[in-house]
């Protein structure tokens, strides 16, 4: 209702409106008729446009999906996606700020369509429609208008996921192959519902996707990330099926993003999981965490796996550990920068899906298959540099161990041979080492490792490990990261009582925690701590330096603010919304403690790191 009294009306092409009801109608409609969804088809833009498909499922709840086809009659390959946002929302309208950063700053995304249908995270049909694409988009299980009980990556969603794609695979207008593309959420479900192996599914993209709900997602390195509650209030319960006249608009429809019916809070509440404190409930590694994380044996079907080297605290890590660890015969990896968001959209993401998607949903013979498994977009200082390369790591890498001196603070390719120990508040800044300054230019992609020697005053003690760049006169140099503009190059983390190592699957370079049970400190007790730093690229130029810094809290950018994005709560400093920072799981009797760092014969802390030789041109090989 306006001031005036005066229904509120969305303008819509279709010639429907949004219509918000005065308190009586609204009283009388909670009373008796809630409104029902209707499937209605029409051509548009160029496509065969049908809005609110059912989709039933085996415990006979019915999805809805808009489905987005060529005109022409015919049997396509389907484009599905299966995901929380709500899809008669528009990008525009449910992420203004990281749609006019992106539009703005990268014109492709906007040229070539009218963005009408543009949403979060997942394709433009008007974009992949006239090339024979049939897009298919599914609101999941009580999101947008789909009813039911919202539980996220759960194995009732993975099979409801499975169920959508075999159902797309055997409709009259499918030619029997289903692809899955999109970004994070869209991707993360992926690597799931691979794992349940639907036999129309015949490849995916998965684009930014975190992988394992515990280690990607939910605990790094033990410690609970904020992120999940966060985002749970401010991208999901805005788009809960029930929401009604509450929620948004749909511009293309002019009806309401989430059904036609309104509940109340209290109905909306029992509804959906409590998110944020289920998870607070799981702190180890247990059925929960491994019931939403894929089975990587049974992952097979073709996949490109897109990683973001700024995604630090959820984007990169899932999609280096599937490209490695899946049983794909058919896997590619690439690696690029900036915002997550935007890579997906702009022409070279687009080209690179569309031909591998041409290869293995339209069988077109482009030469796919010929491309390297690996593309890189090396991160310089200034710009990105494409390469290809074979495997993951690069087989050519050069580890190299850089211990950490505590005279002067220094990492040196020498150990320290002095008994010595660096003291440091426990949940403060705590202490940084610094190499001299680079004397050629220096590649560093690839997984890094930390070694710590280290004893707190109390039973437990977090370890933040942050990579650094500083320029000659010691200012820090950050990125554009995935969220935040002012990013670290990498980041680790690990909780003491979590150090327990799995032998079988850790590496010197990737140490690979069981987080199966607590193994608390005793006072005074030195223990070992391998801690595992996500991928990242970086090219140093001769007289930077690269710094480590061993903190107890999150890093935080010195410069200036981050701003806000519209879909996160907190003040961009330096981590984006990936934070760690819950009082109730780092009760400051346990972690406010005296962390101390040992140095000498038997405790030489290193830091390894991925370096990476020049390549040699073939025509100058001998």
């Amino acid at each position: 209702m306006t001031r005036s009294g005066k229904r509120l009306r969305a303008s819509a092409k279709t010639g429907t409106a949004c219509v918000k009801l005065t308190p009586d109608e609204t009283l009388a409609k909670s009373r008796g008729d809630r409104g029902t969804i209707t499937t209605r088809m029409e051509i548009r833009d160029g496509m065969r446009v049908e809005w609110d498909v059912p989709i039933r499922m085996d415990d006979d709840l019915v999805l809805r999906a808009d489905v987005f086809r060529p005109i022409a009659e015919g049997r396509y390959p389907v484009l599905l996606t299966y995901g929380p946002y709500g899809k008669g929302l528009a990008f525009q309208d449910g992420y203004p700020s990281a749609w006019e950063r992106m539009v703005t700053q990268h014109t492709d995304v906007a040229r070539g369509s009218s963005n009408q249908y543009q949403n979060w995270e997942v394709v433009d049909p008007e974009k992949w429609v006239k090339h024979d694409y049939i897009c298919v988009r599914v609101d999941s299980r009580g999101c947008g208008c789909s009813p039911g009980y919202i539980d996220h990556f759960s194995p009732r969603e993975s099979k409801d996921f499975h169920d959508c794609i075999e159902w797309a695979g055997v409709q009259p207008w499918s030619n029997g192959k289903v692809g899955l593309n999109g970004v994070s959420y869209y991707g993360i479900n992926q690597w799931h519902v691979a794992s349940l192996q639907p036999p129309h599914l015949a490849a995916m993209c998965i684009w930014e996707g975190a992988a394992d709900w515990y280690r990607d997602m939910t605990h790094h390195g033990g410690i609970l990330s904020t992120f999940w509650a966060n985002w749970y209030d401010m991208q999901v319960k805005t788009v809960q099926h029930g929401a009604g006249e509450q929620g948004k608009c749909s511009r293309v429809r002019g009806e309401w993003v989430c059904g036609p019916e309104t509940l109340s809070a209290e109905e909306l509440a029992k509804n959906r999981c409590d998110f944020g404190n289920e998870i607070r409930a799981h702190p180890l590694d247990d059925d929960y965490h491994k019931s939403r994380s894929p089975i990587w044996s049974k992952v097979t079907v073709p996949f490109l796996s897109a990683a973001n080297w700024g995604g630090q605290g959820l984007h990169p890590r899932g999609n280096f550990e599937g490209f490695v660890r899946a049983a794909s015969k058919n896997k590619w990896l690439e690696a690029h920068g900036i915002e997550h968001w935007t890579h997906f959209y702009t022409d070279y993401g687009r080209e690179i899906q569309k031909r591998f998607f041409d290869y293995f949903l339209h069988g077109k013979r482009n030469g796919w298959d010929k491309e390297p498994k690996v593309l890189l977009q090396v991160r310089h200082l200034d710009r990105f540099v494409a390469r290809g390369e074979n495997e993951w790591p690069l087989k050519r890498t050069k580890w190299t161990k850089y211990y950490l001196d505590p005279a002067g603070g220094a990492l040196r390719t020498k150990p320290a041979s002095q008994k010595a120990t660096l003291g440091f508040n426990a949940m403060g800044e705590g202490v940084t080492f610094l190499t001299a300054p680079m004397a050629a230019e220096t590649e560093i992609t690839g997984p890094s490792a930390l070694r710590l020697f280290a004893s707190s005053s109390t039973q437990d003690a977090d370890f933040f490990a942050i990579l650094r760049v500083f320029s000659p006169d010691m200012r820090e140099v950050v990125f554009q990261g995935a969220i935040d503009p002012h990013t670290p190059i990498a980041q680790g983390w690990l909780r003491a009582s979590h150090r327990k190592l799995d032998k079988k699957l850790s590496t010197p370079y990737r140490p690979y925690h069981t987080h199966d049970r607590k193994q608390p400190l005793k006072r005074g007790e030195i223990a070992a701590l391998d801690i595992e730093i996500w991928p990242t690229s970086i090219v140093v130029p001769a007289g930077h330096r690269l710094g480590l810094t061993i903190r107890g809290k999150d890093y935080e950018y010195g410069g200036a603010s981050g701003g806000r994005l519209s879909n996160f709560k907190n003040e961009l400093r330096g981590c984006g919304p990936f934070l760690h920072d819950d009082p109730v799981e780092r009760p400051s009797g346990i972690f406010s403690g005296i962390t101390k760092l040992h140095f000498g014969r038997n405790h030489k802390p290193y830091l390894l790191l991925p370096i990476i030789p020049a390549k040699i041109a073939k025509s100058n090989r001998a």
